[in-house]
């Protein structure tokens, strides 16, 4: 199981799930750019003591994520997606990708992976805060996988 950012936009959204991911033994991906300039400083003071254990594997872009990226498959999490959350089956490869704070991910991402799924909420709310959804998408993956320790 891995979790992926899009060109994150928030640093102490990024902060919270290098946490997260380091607190379930998950890796994190970090397609870049990211909206705030990806430093070791930043990255520890928005990871707070948690970066040292995090598995974090940095990408240049969508297409150097894609060519280097195992054979997982991409389960994209989007309020744009048919399938909830609670119907959907997850794998212990998926890697789950989550979008930019501000726009989500381009068309041409959105178009390339085929597994969507939505976090059920209030029709009259907008989004979850990234952060939030990721904590809800991983651990229903790591339940349904049980990879819980």
């Amino acid at each position: 199981m891995r979790l992926a950012l899009f060109q994150p936009d928030i640093p102490q959204n990024t902060g919270a799930i290098i946490r997260l991911t380091a607190c379930f033994g998950v890796s994190l991906d970090i397609i870049e750019p990211c909206g705030f300039i990806l430093s070791d400083a930043k990255l520890r003071r928005s990871s707070m003591d948690y970066l040292n254990l995090a598995d974090i594997d940095r990408h240049i872009s969508w297409e150097a994520f894609v060519k280097k990226r195992k054979q997982s498959r991409l389960v994209l999490i989007t309020t744009k997606a048919d399938r909830s959350l609670n119907q959907f089956a997850f794998d212990d490869n998926d890697t789950l990708i989550l979008g930019r704070e501000s726009s989500g991910v381009p068309q041409v991402v959105h178009n390339a992976i085929p597994e969507k799924v939505k976090i059920p909420m209030d029709q009259r709310a907008r989004s979850l805060n990234v952060s939030i959804a990721a904590g809800i998408i991983l651990w229903e993956a790591l339940r349904q996988t049980s990879n819980l320790s």
